[in-house]
């Protein structure tokens, strides 16, 4: 078995499968915690410099959870950095600046003071839905106004994401952050959005299967906005009812908006809504 490379930056210490050289990082600030869990081939890092802190995500290194390639995760960075200026939004955490490095790219963002609504490394299931700690149960734990508040924001940066004539892949309560001093909202990871037209090239797409379509697991098929009105009435079961368990007794919003929310997600795509803004409005009417 080969041995892990122990790094040491600022406060935090982790381990890569390989050395790698971190000095680019130095003069941003003090690193104050690290996220070196994800297998996506990024490493993330909150650094802060004369009291502003910021969110620095990597690619170039090879952390442990990370069986790929990391220039193949580097070109997934670049990718990234051109989605997130084309979809800046109030609800998007905000993009400061990318650059590339001797070995790897960087974005860097505004830190946002919320938490992971799937904080699977610290709070897997059953953990996720029953620790007093987790951010998931917490967030159950919220008076439906504000659940419905938070859930508001998201499908507001999905119907500009549509606007802008993307589609939302890999979304799912991993990409969502929640501040509960300041009940605020934002998205994150939205590196596997794509821009429209998009065909199902890979079988299974990127994402977590509790919000994927159908459609997501079949090749060739058309990702589009009836797909991401699955997600987003997915994600509604998720903040307003029991995730998969889509039963009305488990759901915490009331008949109308249950109704528009099963309608979402229909396996049939021509029994959903045609697109986001369809759904919007169909919430919106069915809120009152």
């Amino acid at each position: 078995m080969k041995l892990l490379q122990i790094i040491h930056l600022g406060k935090v210490t982790f381990e890569l499968k390989e050395s790698h050289r971190f000095d680019w990082l130095i003069p941003m600030g003090e690193v104050f915690t690290v996220f070196d869990q994800q297998d996506s081939g990024n490493l993330s890092f909150g650094v802060e410099r004369d009291g502003v802190r910021t969110f620095v995500k990597y690619a170039g290194a090879k952390p442990t959870e990370f069986t790929g390639k990391p220039e193949k995760a580097v070109a997934q960075l670049k990718q990234t950095a051109l989605i997130y200026e084309e979809l800046q939004h109030p609800n998007l955490i905000r993009m400061l600046d990318h650059f590339q490095t001797e070995q790897g790219y960087v974005l860097v963002f505004e830190w946002f003071d919320g938490e992971c609504l799937h904080s699977h490394w610290s709070f897997s299931p059953p953990l996720k839905y029953t620790d007093p700690k987790s951010p998931t149960y917490r967030y159950k734990q919220l008076p439906i106004e504000q659940r419905l508040t938070s859930f508001d924001a998201i499908v507001e940066f999905c119907q500009h994401v549509e606007r802008n004539n993307y589609v939302a892949v890999d979304i799912y309560d991993g990409s969502i952050l929640y501040d509960f001093s300041n009940d605020r909202t934002k998205i994150c990871d939205i590196d596997y959005f794509q821009k429209k037209p998009f065909v199902n090239t890979m079988g299974r797409l990127w994402g977590s299967s509790r919000f994927m379509a159908p459609e997501e697991f079949e090749l060739g098929a058309a990702i589009d906005g009836r797909t991401n009105v699955y997600n987003l009435g997915a994600t509604a079961f998720a903040l307003l009812g029991g995730e998969t368990d889509r039963s009305f007794s488990k759901w915490a919003a009331g008949e109308a908006l249950y109704q528009v929310a099963m309608k979402a997600v229909q396996a049939g795509r021509m029994e959903r809504y045609e697109s986001i803004a369809e759904f919007q409005q169909a919430w919106k009417e069915a809120a009152g």
